[in-house]
């Protein structure tokens, strides 16, 4: 096969139609069928721009042999020229008729008329392509055309559609190696990742008829592009940026000669560097302005200046919204008064994220990594603003919680005291009583829900009036031996919390306020 001088856009696109394809293997959810959707789009554009450049490479040689005078040998190498891009069209043609054939099979299209129904479907494609022959045909149609470029090119051009036993990859796998061409392609295959495979074929065609021209055209001296056309090209890492992140692009002129080594050039005005012919673009993309999609479209004016000559162009490109990922044992509300821990992240930055954050109705303590912040909300809603190298890439809204009050209660050597039915005078010899938190809130906040009773009353009554003046504690254990000595049966031990305090997560102490609490014990 002659060698495959594909452009760094097709390496992409087959390395993510490999990396799909495997996924798919791995029987994942319908985002990768939402994958493969777009990768179809994606491939189908390569296949128009694919031969808009063809034609225009049968266009040059056809230029060059009328400024040769048409010589006898160069009219064949033109013939043949348009002999390989009238095939290329008829191939392309029955691969487009096959697609639409798997489509209408399975459903044809949602009511947008842009999207397959039936994008899930595998019986209806296995039927068609493997029990009813037609992917015996699609894999004849494909050899025969690359049969079709070396007879009329010269080259050898190895065949496109491989059974198992001949595939470089799959035949390293004992169960793949058995199948044929149509099974290892098509069996246990989504209707949609079946699209792919035939517009992945439809790229290779267009490759390997790029290069037959190619050949042909250096035959009559037509690779020799002449200035008769400028355009100015902006060639952008990705076309799609997130906000906050950098902007990359390359700007150069297409025909791009010895002329064109050092033009001056601008972007949006201001010079930029240029190396090798080729600007440098840099900038730190934008937000705003977003569509349902979440996608906001952008400009900028780029100008080369060459001799005499100035050439301007708006170049588009695309904003993403950021998707900021908020981690947190509570992230439906925050609890007020609270150190809430958030962990912020924004995976589309990648290295490029280093967050600052603003918050509306709470105060924000920084983290020690990367996109940690602790939310201490003062008021009933708090907005929560993430920036990253000072441009907005979102604000997060939560609901504040009003931390619930602690249940307080009391044991008797280690055992809840029996309120109802009362405690033996002998067997109580000491209170110790507890703050309990609400056990949602202790797990979430745990730093924020440490509690002490620091203030009860413990008294002996007897009927309507006390035995002995009331004991005023501030710990939470309290001996009562002395004082069950002056009990009798059918007294009372009545306890009456007076202060609560909380602990928040600075180590501060704060009065709690629980209300009215009494305790009514009974003695027997």
């Amino acid at each position: 096969m002659a060698g495959a001088k594909e452009t760094p856009r097709q390496k992409m696109i087959g390395m993510m139609y490999l990396v799909l394809t495997a996924l798919l293997a791995l029987n994942v959810s319908n985002t990768v069928l939402e994958k493969f959707l777009f990768m179809n789009r994606t491939m189908e554009k390569t296949v128009d721009d694919g031969e808009v450049k063809n034609n225009g490479t049968v266009g040059r040689i056809e230029a060059q042999v009328e400024e040769s005078g048409k010589r006898a040998k160069d009219v064949n190498v033109l013939e043949t020229a348009q002999e390989v891009r009238t095939e290329t069209a008829r191939v392309l043609s029955e691969l487009d008729e096959l697609k639409k054939q798997l489509i209408k099979e399975t459903g044809d299209y949602e009511e947008d008329g842009i999207t397959p129904k039936g994008i899930k479907n595998m019986e209806k494609i296995a039927h068609m392509m493997i029990k009813q022959g037609e992917g015996k045909k699609l894999q004849g149609l494909l050899n025969d055309y690359t049969a079709f470029l070396s007879d009329k090119t010269g080259e050898q051009y190895g065949e496109l559609a491989l059974d198992g036993k001949d595939h470089p990859i799959f035949k390293q796998d004992k169960n793949a190696r058995k199948r044929d061409f149509a099974t290892l392609q098509f069996d246990q295959t989504p209707m949609v990742a079946g699209l792919a495979t035939l517009s992945q074929f439809q790229t290779e065609i267009i490759n390997r008829e790029s290069q037959a021209l190619e050949e042909l055209a250096r035959k009559v001296g037509a690779e020799d592009l002449k200035f008769d056309q400028i355009d100015l090209v902006a060639l952008p890492n990705s076309r799609v940026v997130a906000a906050g992140a950098k902007y990359e692009a390359d700007l150069f002129i297409a025909a791009s000669s010895s002329a064109a080594t050092n033009p001056d050039m601008t972007f949006n005005g201001k010079e930029i560097k240029v190396v090798n012919g080729k600007g440098k673009i840099e900038f730190t993309a934008q937000g705003g302005g977003y569509d349902k999609d979440g996608i906001a479209k952008k400009s900028y004016i780029a100008t080369v200046t060459l001799k005499d000559s100035v050439y301007q162009d708006t170049i588009e490109y695309f904003v993403a919204k950021p998707v900021i990922q908020v981690q947190s044992a509570s992230v439906q509300a925050l609890y007020l008064n609270c150190g809430n821990e958030l962990q912020v992240n924004c995976p589309q930055l990648g290295s490029a994220y280093s967050p600052t954050f603003s918050a509306k109705g709470a105060q924000t303590i920084k983290g020690a990594k990367i996109g940690q912040i602790t939310v201490v909300p003062n008021s009933v809603e708090v907005d929560l603003s993430v920036y990253n190298s000072g441009n907005l890439l979102g604000t997060e809204n939560f609901k504040v919680k009003r931390i619930p009050k602690p249940e307080i209660r009391l044991y008797n050597r280690g055992r809840e005291v029996n309120v109802k039915m009362g405690e033996n005078i002998s067997a109580l010899r000491s209170l110790d009583i507890k703050a309990i938190p609400d056990e949602s809130f202790k797990t979430f906040l745990p730093k924020d829900a440490r509690y002490r009773v620091t203030g009860w009353e413990v008294t002996l009554a007897r009927g309507k009036r006390p035995v002995a003046p009331p004991s005023k504690v501030t710990k939470e254990s309290l001996a009562v031996g002395t004082l069950m000595q002056k009990a009798k049966e059918g007294d009372r031990v009545v306890v009456e919390v007076k202060r609560v305090q909380r602990m928040n997560f600075r180590g501060q102490t704060e009065d709690v306020n629980v209300g009215s609490v009494f305790f009514n014990i009974p003695l027997n």
